[in-house]
């Protein structure tokens, strides 16, 4: 078991690492249409980072390239993921392990004492607590079906992605499409975090962790397709839920290994008085193990596939 070393509001970095993780393999008659689009993003140029944040890698600012794919407008759904373990019988790390961590605000005042995360107490362990469950025993995904799924590890996600007939995003596909093609922006509309006074995305307001006066209208998970897309149609590519990526972080060119996986985007937790990294550029590592209740994914499928 991991001593559960954390990414502060953002995420709880340790799991248990189940062994013998069942292979998934792409449905032989055609890949998965999900409820919502995928968005055609051309080959094209574009500028990744954000020489404002130095930390966590967004620094230098740098030009990319990439070809043509499409992308989830939308992150995956508990209804879409549903579909994917009732036809599979998959079982996620986190059901297999027994086990994840759940925001402790979002726990009933009376739930018993569990372990926390030492430096991040406002994580709990919470046995029982998978995607089916986000809160572990006493809750249900099925009055969210619209919501991301949540409580995957990135195995889970591969496996889901793999058996749709497509693949994670690589961390540079996200940014570009999570951009909505602006460039050097904060946010996939702008600079302003309000525009025109109007919450574009779900995060955390008042006082974290101990006041949420939710006034996006969201304490937890938000639909996926809640708030404005970006102009490429995307929906809710900062906030909500943080998102898996293909690339492990910080890897050297040409070294296909590592101990953490990119996620990007931020979540319903992060807030400016400690992360900040409800933003484009903003990213994070994560061991592929990790499994929390605000980590989720979308896929990404070639372009001629559409």
């Amino acid at each position: 078991m991991s001593s559960g070393t954390t990414g502060g509001c953002c995420v709880p970095s340790g799991h248990a690492a189940p062994t013998a993780r069942p292979a998934v393999t792409e449905r032989p008659d055609r890949p998965v249409r999900p409820r919502r689009p995928f968005v055609l993003v051309p080959a094209g140029r574009f500028r990744m980072g954000d020489d404002r944040w130095p930390y966590d890698g967004e620094a230098p600012a740098r030009e990319v390239v990439t070809g043509a794919y499409r992308i989830g407008s939308c992150a995956v759904t508990n209804a879409e993921f549903a579909e994917f373990a009732e036809a599979t019988g998959y079982r996620t790390d986190a059901e297999r392990s027994g086990w994840s961590f759940v925001f402790a605000g979002l726990l009933p005042d009376d739930f018993p004492p569990t372990r926390g995360v030492a430096a991040a107490p406002w994580w709990r362990q919470v046995e029982g607590a998978s995607w089916r469950r986000p809160e572990g025993p006493g809750s249900c995904a099925d009055d969210r079906a619209d919501h991301p799924v949540v409580h995957v590890t990135w195995h889970d996600a591969v496996a889901y992605c793999t058996w749709a007939g497509g693949r994670l995003p690589t961390e540079a596909e996200w940014e570009r499409a999570a951009r909505g093609g602006l460039t050097g922006k904060l946010f996939p509309w702008g600079d302003e975090l309000q525009p025109a006074g109007r919450h574009r995305m779900n995060v955390w307001q008042g006082v974290f962790p101990s006041h949420n006066t939710a006034a996006d209208g969201w304490y937890g998970t938000c639909p996926v397709d809640a708030f404005e897309p970006n102009a490429f149609g995307l929906y809710n590519t900062t906030g909500n839920v943080w998102e898996w990526c293909a690339d492990w972080l910080d890897a050297a060119p040409g070294v296909r290994t590592g101990t953490c996986r990119v996620a990007k985007g931020g979540s319903y937790l992060c807030h400016h008085s400690y992360c900040a990294r409800y933003r484009v550029a903003a990213r994070q590592g994560l061991p592929p193990n990790s499994t929390c209740g605000n980590v989720g994914f979308r896929c990404v499928i070639a372009a001629d596939a559409g």
